[in-house]
């Protein structure tokens, strides 16, 4: 060995010398935890418009821990039709802390069935002092869900799993969404609401309209085992509905059977679909519910098969959330509510109304304000947004940033109701009437500000 090649061994071993051995080591490992429970109600428990007769399919609280640096993330997604004001804060709280993370790291969206619950404690609590509460709300069942939620979640965050790859895959969902606002030949007014189940043929006839057709899939992987996969569309989730038997209808469905044929954890978010109905392709034959999961299902199967798979650690994980104040509507009168409320004269379903409507009202009058977040992931973005949030703001975000994966869940606080673009509250229809959506039309720049600061590095 010459004096050169020596100088170069004595410096070689000086440098793994005094080198931190932690600059070798591999980047700590994203892990992943998930959660299921029953979230189907008793029979007497009112769904969000009759009494439970029955269970026609069952529903779920289910989703994901998601732990890496800053603490763990909770993303849960319950077959509900709501969950709204107190009934969020107690959610969340309560999965926080069985987590070990706080509430702001943590989201829970319902799927927007409507034979199925409402969870809403502060119109609860209004509606109590007149003795009327239980026929609309089930606190105890909600406390209940929230309970065994949360022992679930401590359970998957202590069993959490190292994820070492997380895939991404898109598919078109065909013949399921049509836009509701059918507009005049002006394109200025709402000439027809194509609603969920549509009978005039006239009406199915008309064009789609705008929707977004992708479902959005992200899977998480432990080396080639696929641990959990989240799915993303954007449409009312009804095919008929008021029928007493509780159902998660034909997203839910579409869900179920795909979890069961592959025997991958499979949690499902509704998108930005407050426009957004069946009703082009839906008469409300309830034949039709399996039709259509099975559409939604075969944009799942495409999403999987689109799915392409990269490696990820702890570090390409990163959280944001903010809080936003959204303009209340400014025909509500918190006066005028509570005296509906009180009015015994009143059809109860009237009363019930006007309890969530003041409760949103007194929020908004007390400064609160409503969360929005983004889970950065890889090349993923998730956003995580309140309301019935028009699919204008999801094709918003993905123009935003086209470069990226991005999806989104609405129905994330559902205490503001309906939230449509501002040009939607000047062409009438049901979304944006008052006592539907509880916000003014400024609200477009407040969420599109939001969502531009949530994808914003």
């Amino acid at each position: 060995m010459n004096r050169w090649s020596f100088g170069l061994v004595l410096a070689t071993v000086s440098l793994l010398v005094s080198t931190p051995a932690a600059a070798f080591a591999s980047p700590p490992a994203l892990k992943a935890g998930v959660f299921a429970v029953d979230a189907t109600p008793a029979v007497g428990s009112p769904l969000a418009y009759d009494p439970t007769k029955g269970s026609a399919h069952p529903l779920s609280c289910k989703g994901v821990v998601l732990i890496a640096e800053g603490g763990p993330v909770v993303l849960c997604a319950i077959d509900w039709i709501g969950v709204a004001n107190d009934g969020q804060r107690e959610f969340r709280r309560s999965l926080a802390t069985a987590a070990g993370t706080t509430p702001d790291r943590v989201v829970v969206h319902a799927l927007h069935q409507h034979d199925a619950p409402a969870c809403d404690f502060t119109a609860d609590a209004i509606l109590a002092e007149q003795g009327i509460n239980q026929d609309y709300f089930d606190a105890a069942l909600a406390r209940d869900v929230i309970a065994r939620t949360a022992d679930a979640v401590k359970k998957a965050t202590a069993e959490a799993r190292p994820i070492s790859h997380v895939g991404l895959g898109a598919g078109v969902v065909e013949k399921v969404a049509s836009n509701r606002r059918v507009l005049d030949a002006s394109g200025k007014k709402v000439e027809h609401v194509r609603y969920s189940a549509t009978t005039d043929p006239k009406v199915r006839d008309k064009p789609e309209g705008l929707i977004d057709p992708l479902l959005k899939m992200v899977s998480l992987w432990e080396g080639d085992k696929p641990v959990a996969v989240l799915t993303f569309y954007a449409t009312h989730p009804q095919s008929y509905y008021r029928t007493g038997l509780s159902n998660p209808d034909f997203p839910g469905i579409a869900r179920d059977q795909r979890q069961e044929a592959t025997g991958v954890f499979h949690v499902h978010f509704d998108g930005a679909g407050g426009n957004i109905t069946a009703g082009k392709y839906n008469d409300g034959s309830p034949a039709n519910r399996q039709v259509l999961a099975d559409r939604v299902a075969e944009g799942m199967n495409k999403a999987w098969a689109a799915t392409v798979k990269s490696p990820v650690s702890a570090a390409d994980l990163a959280w944001k959330t903010i809080a936003i104040k959204l303009p209340v509507d400014p025909k509500l009168d918190a006066t005028k509510l509570a005296a509906v409320v009180a009015d015994k004269t009143q059809p109860g379903r009237e009363r019930c109304k006007a309890a969530c409507e003041l409760a949103w009202v007194r929020r908004c009058q007390a400064g609160d304000a409503v969360d929005a977040s983004c889970l950065k992931l890889g090349a993923a973005r998730l956003l995580l947004m309140p309301g019935e949030l028009f699919v204008e703001y999801q094709l918003a975000a993905q123009k935003f940033k086209p470069d990226l994966f991005v999806a989104m869940a609405a129905y994330g606080d559902y205490g503001p109701g309906y939230i449509g673009t501002e040009a939607a509250y000047s062409q009438g229809g049901y979304e944006t009437s008052h006592h539907v959506s509880l916000v003014a039309p400024t609200v477009e720049g407040v969420v599109m500000d939001a969502i531009q600061t949530l994808l914003r590095d």
